[in-house]
């Protein structure tokens, strides 16, 4: 099947990796949640439109690919809520503080604008908003585990697999990934419900992410797999 890398990774990278052993097919476990990274109005704009219009008012909004996304996000969550899974959500710090926001004032210039105040761009747009017993976190880096209780509550719950979607795909998707593979995490990345402002840094990162840490599934995949959990647990197989 085509992926959204292909037309840039060239045939010597593929066999190099292929030759190194990388690639081979992550098998997803049987105790499932829901991750969605960071999809606010910060990255998505208040509305579809072009991408450089919605950056004037949303810094770091990733315009039409966003809107794209939710539509898949969106069809995840209701998979995910009908089977009653965990379902966990990342957004920045409410409050914008130099100390809140730390590093990102040394390399965006946009970050930190205007006096200290709640920032509304840290709502979450109605096509993919929490529902009643979602968790929310508010993390202050990339990764959703770095600072956060997330782990602890993955524990908790007896997670053994994060389904993955949101926002950037280089960025924070890339970090909760690698950090989800080192405690120990089966990592699903859902290919239609992750976003980037950048294509090629999108289609790259979800290559290597694919070939070393995650399996990078198309949402009909991701939709298969949590349909054949159901089933199992209907029919009493699963644990």
């Amino acid at each position: 099947m085509a992926r959204v890398w292909d037309a840039l990774i060239p045939d010597a990278d593929r066999l190099i990796y292929e030759r190194a052993g990388y690639g081979n097919p992550v098998e997803l476990g049987k105790r499932p949640a829901v991750l969605v990274i960071d999809v606010t109005l910060n990255f998505t704009g208040d509305r579809p439109e072009p991408i450089l219009d919605s950056i004037r008012r949303f810094s770091n909004s990733c315009g039409p690919a966003a809107w794209t996304a939710m539509e898949s996000i969106s069809r995840l969550l209701q998979a995910a809520r009908a089977d009653a899974l965990p379902v966990f959500y990342t957004r920045g710090p409410l409050r914008k503080t130099p100390l809140t926001l730390g590093g990102w004032n040394r390399t965006n210039t946009r970050m930190l604008t205007g006096a200290e105040a709640d920032d509304p761009g840290e709502q979450f747009p109605a096509p993919i908003a929490p529902a009643a017993g979602d968790q929310v976190l508010e993390k202050l880096k990339p990764s959703a585990f770095f600072g956060t209780p997330l782990i602890a509550m993955l524990t908790e719950l007896g997670v053994d697999t994060l389904l993955v979607c949101g926002t950037s795909t280089s960025g924070c998707v890339r970090a909760s990934v690698i950090d989800a593979f080192s405690y120990g995490l089966r990592v699903g990345v859902v290919e239609e419900g992750v976003f980037d402002r950048g294509t090629v840094s999108h289609a790259i990162n979800l290559f290597d992410m694919n070939q070393k840490y995650a399996a990078v599934l198309p949402l009909t995949e991701a939709l298969d797999y949590l349909g054949h959990l159901r089933a199992a647990r209907a029919s009493g197989s699963a644990g």
